[in-house]
């Protein structure tokens, strides 16, 4: 262990790595996010919104090996706008489950057409990178196991921030994958079909005044 301090910077990583993957096990916005799509779209909307909020946390990682998160974390301007942004967008995907009148897909070949695969990806890394949560998680838990006396700290930060994407990822990718099972079981059902559209998107909605009354501490 002292060997990988010397060469990377990070300090207790096996204690990081378990804390990180126990993290991960604890349901959150993304979780939601996540089994909301995989549930009402299927199992590839669910794998594509996990890839999108993945990406979102490569840009939370990389703002905060370079310093740029403190900014959020110091100014109550700046984080309300992000928060509200973010909630905002919550919202909107909310109400447009409510309203949507179509029903869940029943034909593999149909749902392939008409589900916007692009759009759920740009969902998921919105609902994160908007989450200024994420951010003050990741400058107050990250440096916790970097060594303050090494040079570069931004090698350390995007180690250990790819690292816990990379198991959340994993994590969330299990989850997308068994909620859609249950979407498999229930899609010929079409009254049922239009219960889970809204009841996705009041959850969406939910989430959306979550993310609007969350504060800095």
């Amino acid at each position: 262990m002292e060997k990988i301090k010397y060469m990377t910077g990070i300090v207790h990583f096996e204690t990081f790595l378990l804390a990180g993957i126990l993290l991960n096990l604890t349901p959150g916005n993304d979780t939601i996010f996540i089994l909301t799509k995989s549930i009402g779209q299927g199992k590839k909307a669910g794998i594509i919104s996990t890839l999108g909020i993945a990406t979102g946390s490569v840009g939370h990682t990389i703002l905060a090996a370079f310093g740029l998160s403190i900014i959020i974390a110091k100014s109550i301007l700046i984080f309300n706008i992000i928060k509200y942004l973010g909630a905002a967008y919550l919202f909107y995907m909310g109400y447009k489950m409510l309203t949507n009148r179509t029903q869940l897909n029943t034909d593999g070949i149909i749902e392939t057409k008409s589900v916007n695969y692009l759009k759920i990806y740009r969902d998921g890394f919105f609902t994160n990178i908007l989450n200024p949560k994420v951010a003050l998680f990741f400058i107050a838990f990250l440096p916790q196991f970097i060594d303050p006396t090494f040079r570069n700290t931004v090698f350390p930060f995007l180690l250990l921030g790819t690292t816990f994407i990379t198991t959340g990822t994993i994590w969330c990718l299990i989850l997308a994958i068994f909620a859609s099972s249950i979407f498999a079981k229930l899609k010929s059902n079409k009254k049922v079909s239009t219960y889970i559209n809204k009841i996705c998107g009041l959850t969406l909605i939910g989430l959306g005044i979550k993310v609007a009354l969350i504060d800095r501490k």
